[in-house]
């Protein structure tokens, strides 16, 4: 195994993270951008009121998008796992 299989392996698991990162923190960011429109024009600073959305539109997007989520993780570990045969020879 030479530092460019370590590379690639480095690399595809930094995109995997990415795409599987991306939906969730998306949801969220878009919630607490509402979130703080709506403070700021009632003038209504409560804590939590900011993150209790947060925390709903964070478990409706890990319920709906989870499977799909751990599919991608397990398919990335199976292909990594499967490969290291190849790389040690």
């Amino acid at each position: 195994m030479d530092s460019q299989h370590v590379l690639t392996i480095a690399q595809q698991a930094m995109a995997l993270l990415m795409m599987i990162c991306t939906p969730l923190l998306g949801v969220v960011l878009v919630v607490g951008l509402i979130i703080s429109v709506v403070q700021a024009i009632t003038q209504i600073h409560e804590s939590t009121l900011a993150f209790l959305p947060k925390l709903i539109a964070a478990i409706v997007v890990l319920v709906i998008a989870g499977p799909w989520m751990i599919g991608m993780l397990v398919d990335y570990l199976r292909r990594t796992l499967q490969s290291i045969p190849s790389m040690v020879q």
